[in-house]
């Protein structure tokens, strides 16, 4: 009887601390669009780019991915991202994705212009650079090599 009841104060204590862990998590997530504007991009490829991914200047995550689609006319993908309110972006900056190091996930990294006209909520980056296929750079690098002799 003993064993019973020390098995189900323990669940009971695992159950409890699962979901202040996930109160907590959820908390930490600013769900709120308030706090944040949507600027998109349009870019050829991304790879590795999925709903939630970060946005990153000079490293510091300063938004995420909000939504992502094909562009059925000219068959790019269209990204919209939140960005923190507090984060201005000049107009004249550019995004590229690029891998979080060698084995790590993709982000969107955003290279400040030095305009001082800002984007506003609504806007596009015009400049832009797709992923990387490095698998496929890696065949052409492989093949591309001719004997000579």
């Amino acid at each position: 009887m003993k064993s019973n009841t020390f098995e189900a104060l323990i669940g009971a204590i695992v159950i409890f601390l699962t979901v202040t862990f996930l109160f907590f998590g959820f908390q930490s997530m600013r769900l709120d669009d308030e706090q944040n504007y949507n600027v998109s991009a349009v870019f050829n490829r991304i790879d590795g780019i999925k709903l939630g991914s970060d946005i990153r200047m000079s490293g510091i995550k300063i938004g995420t991915v909000a939504n992502q689609e094909l562009d059925n006319i000219t068959f790019q993908a269209r990204v919209s991202m939140s960005i923190n309110s507090g984060i201005l972006i000049p107009d004249d900056s550019s995004a590229k994705i690029t891998t979080d190091g060698l084995l790590g996930g993709n982000y969107i990294s955003i290279e400040p212009g030095g305009n001082d006209i800002y984007l506003e909520s609504g806007d596009e980056i015009m400049f832009t650079q797709g992923s990387v296929d490095l698998i496929g750079l890696v065949g052409e690098a492989l093949f591309s090599v001719e004997d000579k002799d």
